[in-house]
Protein backbone atom coordinates (compact mmCIF):
# COMPACT_ATOMS: atom_id res chain seq x y z
CA UNK A 1 0.00 0.00 0.00
CA UNK A 2 1.34 3.46 -0.78
CA UNK A 3 1.30 5.69 2.12
CA UNK A 4 2.17 9.58 2.60
CA UNK A 5 4.27 10.69 5.16
CA UNK A 6 1.06 11.89 7.09
CA UNK A 7 -0.73 8.48 6.01
CA UNK A 8 2.20 6.22 7.38
CA UNK A 9 1.53 2.27 7.35
CA UNK A 10 1.70 0.68 10.72
CA UNK A 11 4.66 -1.57 11.70
CA UNK A 12 3.29 -4.71 12.91
CA UNK A 13 3.98 -3.89 16.56
CA UNK A 14 2.31 -0.80 16.44
CA UNK A 15 -0.67 -2.77 14.65
CA UNK A 16 -0.71 -5.56 17.34
CA UNK A 17 -0.52 -2.86 19.80
CA UNK A 18 -3.72 -0.81 18.21
CA UNK A 19 -5.96 -3.46 17.86
CA UNK A 20 -5.38 -3.77 21.79
CA UNK A 21 -6.36 -0.50 22.24
CA UNK A 22 -9.18 -1.04 19.90
CA UNK A 23 -10.48 -3.74 21.62
CA UNK A 24 -10.52 -2.29 25.32
CA UNK A 25 -12.19 0.77 23.45
CA UNK A 26 -15.43 -1.24 23.12
CA UNK A 27 -18.28 -1.93 25.71
CA UNK A 28 -19.49 -5.44 24.46
CA UNK A 29 -22.82 -4.78 24.81
CA UNK A 30 -25.46 -6.44 23.70
CA UNK A 31 -27.65 -4.44 21.43
CA UNK A 32 -31.87 -4.72 22.90
CA UNK A 33 -34.76 -2.69 23.52
CA UNK A 34 -34.26 1.08 24.81
CA UNK A 35 -36.36 3.61 25.11
CA UNK A 36 -34.48 6.30 22.84
CA UNK A 37 -30.86 6.00 20.89
CA UNK A 38 -28.33 8.67 20.43
CA UNK A 39 -26.26 8.79 17.28
CA UNK A 40 -22.75 10.88 18.48
CA UNK A 41 -21.67 12.75 15.68
CA UNK A 42 -18.57 11.92 13.93
CA UNK A 43 -16.67 12.03 10.51
CA UNK A 44 -18.02 8.26 9.77
CA UNK A 45 -21.59 8.02 8.07
CA UNK A 46 -21.21 4.13 9.55
CA UNK A 47 -22.71 5.93 12.56
CA UNK A 48 -26.10 7.13 10.78
CA UNK A 49 -26.06 3.89 8.53
CA UNK A 50 -26.18 1.65 12.11
CA UNK A 51 -28.08 3.68 13.79
CA UNK A 52 -30.68 3.12 10.48
CA UNK A 53 -30.15 -0.81 10.95
CA UNK A 54 -31.05 -0.95 14.23
CA UNK A 55 -34.07 1.45 14.08
CA UNK A 56 -35.09 -0.72 11.51
CA UNK A 57 -34.43 -3.92 13.88
CA UNK A 58 -37.02 -2.13 16.47
CA UNK A 59 -34.70 -1.80 19.11
CA UNK A 60 -36.06 1.92 19.66
CA UNK A 61 -38.58 4.19 18.92
CA UNK A 62 -36.92 7.48 18.68
CA UNK A 63 -33.23 8.83 17.35
CA UNK A 64 -31.58 11.56 18.41
CA UNK A 65 -28.74 12.79 16.13
CA UNK A 66 -26.29 15.42 17.93
CA UNK A 67 -23.27 17.46 17.00
CA UNK A 68 -22.53 20.57 14.95
CA UNK A 69 -19.40 20.82 12.80
CA UNK A 70 -16.36 18.69 13.35
CA UNK A 71 -14.09 19.90 14.81
CA UNK A 72 -11.40 18.24 12.79
CA UNK A 73 -13.21 17.61 9.81
CA UNK A 74 -15.69 20.57 9.43
CA UNK A 75 -15.47 20.71 5.58
CA UNK A 76 -16.37 17.32 5.57
CA UNK A 77 -20.29 18.08 6.72
CA UNK A 78 -20.74 21.51 6.49
CA UNK A 79 -24.37 21.69 7.54
CA UNK A 80 -22.81 20.35 10.91
CA UNK A 81 -23.23 16.45 11.86
CA UNK A 82 -26.42 15.66 13.20
CA UNK A 83 -27.91 17.76 10.07
CA UNK A 84 -26.22 15.02 7.68
CA UNK A 85 -26.93 12.26 9.77
CA UNK A 86 -30.47 12.71 9.59
CA UNK A 87 -30.66 13.00 6.13
CA UNK A 88 -28.25 9.87 5.89
CA UNK A 89 -30.80 7.62 8.02
CA UNK A 90 -33.69 9.29 6.37
CA UNK A 91 -32.02 8.26 3.10
CA UNK A 92 -32.08 4.40 4.90
CA UNK A 93 -35.60 4.19 5.31
CA UNK A 94 -36.03 6.06 9.26
CA UNK A 95 -38.99 8.18 9.11
CA UNK A 96 -38.47 11.59 9.16
CA UNK A 97 -40.52 11.91 12.65
CA UNK A 98 -38.70 9.40 14.37
CA UNK A 99 -35.64 11.45 14.49
CA UNK A 100 -34.88 13.91 16.67
CA UNK A 101 -31.75 16.41 15.44
CA UNK A 102 -29.64 18.38 18.09
CA UNK A 103 -27.16 20.62 15.65
CA UNK A 104 -24.99 22.51 18.65
CA UNK A 105 -22.75 19.86 20.89
CA UNK A 106 -19.15 20.44 20.10
CA UNK A 107 -17.97 17.27 22.05
CA UNK A 108 -19.26 14.21 23.89
CA UNK A 109 -20.39 15.77 27.07
CA UNK A 110 -22.64 18.30 25.62
CA UNK A 111 -23.41 15.54 23.08
CA UNK A 112 -25.46 13.88 26.08
CA UNK A 113 -26.57 16.75 27.95
CA UNK A 114 -27.88 18.59 25.16
CA UNK A 115 -29.77 15.29 23.61
CA UNK A 116 -30.71 14.57 26.84
CA UNK A 117 -32.80 18.15 27.65
CA UNK A 118 -33.96 17.59 23.84
CA UNK A 119 -35.61 14.56 24.61
CA UNK A 120 -36.71 16.13 28.14
CA UNK A 121 -38.21 18.69 26.35
CA UNK A 122 -40.18 16.42 23.81
CA UNK A 123 -41.73 14.90 26.48
CA UNK A 124 -39.94 11.74 25.68
CA UNK A 125 -38.77 9.52 29.04
CA UNK A 126 -36.07 7.70 28.97
CA UNK A 127 -35.00 4.42 31.19
CA UNK A 128 -32.49 3.13 28.88
CA UNK A 129 -30.53 4.90 26.19
CA UNK A 130 -28.73 3.34 23.92
CA UNK A 131 -25.57 5.37 22.17
CA UNK A 132 -24.67 4.62 19.00
CA UNK A 133 -20.96 5.72 17.77
CA UNK A 134 -17.72 4.83 16.00
CA UNK A 135 -16.39 1.58 17.07
CA UNK A 136 -13.32 3.30 19.46
CA UNK A 137 -15.85 5.65 20.88
CA UNK A 138 -18.08 3.42 22.80
CA UNK A 139 -16.24 3.51 26.45
CA UNK A 140 -15.66 7.01 26.41
CA UNK A 141 -19.14 7.42 25.40
CA UNK A 142 -20.23 5.18 28.19
CA UNK A 143 -18.10 6.67 30.75
CA UNK A 144 -19.42 9.98 30.33
CA UNK A 145 -23.40 9.18 29.79
CA UNK A 146 -22.45 7.38 33.45
CA UNK A 147 -21.24 10.78 34.79
CA UNK A 148 -23.75 13.21 33.20
CA UNK A 149 -26.54 11.20 32.75
CA UNK A 150 -26.52 8.48 35.53
CA UNK A 151 -30.30 7.48 36.67
CA UNK A 152 -30.27 5.71 32.74
CA UNK A 153 -29.04 2.80 32.02
CA UNK A 154 -26.36 2.92 29.14
CA UNK A 155 -25.94 0.28 25.80
CA UNK A 156 -23.70 1.09 23.81
CA UNK A 157 -23.55 -0.03 20.20
CA UNK A 158 -21.64 0.53 16.90
CA UNK A 159 -21.00 -0.69 13.67
CA UNK A 160 -19.32 -4.78 14.24
CA UNK A 161 -16.27 -3.96 11.95
CA UNK A 162 -13.13 -5.90 13.07
CA UNK A 163 -9.81 -3.53 13.61
CA UNK A 164 -8.37 -4.59 10.04
CA UNK A 165 -11.46 -3.91 8.24
CA UNK A 166 -11.88 -0.13 10.05
CA UNK A 167 -8.77 0.40 8.66
CA UNK A 168 -9.41 -0.21 5.17
CA UNK A 169 -12.70 1.93 5.24
CA UNK A 170 -10.86 4.98 6.56
CA UNK A 171 -7.92 4.59 4.48
CA UNK A 172 -5.55 6.23 7.07
CA UNK A 173 -3.49 3.84 9.50
CA UNK A 174 -1.71 6.59 11.51
CA UNK A 175 -4.81 8.69 11.69
CA UNK A 176 -7.26 6.05 13.33
CA UNK A 177 -4.43 5.32 15.51
CA UNK A 178 -4.03 8.73 16.44
CA UNK A 179 -7.80 8.91 17.49
CA UNK A 180 -7.12 5.39 19.24
CA UNK A 181 -4.80 7.22 21.37
CA UNK A 182 -6.63 10.41 21.86
CA UNK A 183 -9.57 8.83 23.24
CA UNK A 184 -7.92 6.88 25.40
CA UNK A 185 -6.10 9.52 27.15
CA UNK A 186 -9.58 10.87 27.38
CA UNK A 187 -10.54 7.85 29.36
CA UNK A 188 -7.79 7.86 31.10
CA UNK A 189 -7.97 12.00 31.70
CA UNK A 190 -11.21 13.14 31.75
CA UNK A 191 -12.36 11.48 35.06
CA UNK A 192 -9.85 13.59 36.97
CA UNK A 193 -11.84 17.08 35.70
CA UNK A 194 -15.27 15.75 36.70
CA UNK A 195 -16.27 14.66 32.91
CA UNK A 196 -16.85 10.78 32.92
CA UNK A 197 -16.38 8.02 35.22
CA UNK A 198 -13.30 6.35 35.91
CA UNK A 199 -12.90 2.91 33.77
CA UNK A 200 -10.05 0.35 34.50
CA UNK A 201 -7.41 0.32 32.00
CA UNK A 202 -5.06 -2.62 31.86
CA UNK A 203 -1.78 -3.18 32.08
CA UNK A 204 -0.78 -3.97 28.61
CA UNK A 205 -3.41 -1.12 27.36
CA UNK A 206 -1.44 1.17 29.09
CA UNK A 207 1.39 0.11 27.90
CA UNK A 208 0.55 0.41 23.96
CA UNK A 209 -0.87 3.72 24.55
CA UNK A 210 2.50 4.71 26.10
CA UNK A 211 4.66 2.86 23.44
CA UNK A 212 2.55 4.21 20.48
CA UNK A 213 2.45 8.08 21.84
CA UNK A 214 7.09 7.31 22.18
CA UNK A 215 6.26 6.23 18.74
CA UNK A 216 4.60 9.36 17.27
CA UNK A 217 0.68 8.82 17.35
CA UNK A 218 -0.09 11.57 19.09
CA UNK A 219 -2.31 14.33 16.98
CA UNK A 220 -5.28 14.17 18.58
CA UNK A 221 -3.85 14.14 22.27
CA UNK A 222 -5.52 16.79 24.47
CA UNK A 223 -2.70 19.35 25.86
CA UNK A 224 -1.60 18.35 29.41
Amino acid sequence: MSVTDNQRALTEDQRQQAKLIWDYHQMHHQARLADAAIGLGSHDLGVPAFCARLYRAGLFPTLIFTGGPNPTAPERFPRGEAVHFREHAVELGVPDEAILVEPKARNTGQNITFSREMLSDAGITVNTVMLISMPYMERRSFATARKLWPEVEVICASEPLEFDDYLKNIGDEKLVTDQLIGDLQRVIEYPKLGFAIEQDVPEDVHAAYESLIRDGFTSRLIAS
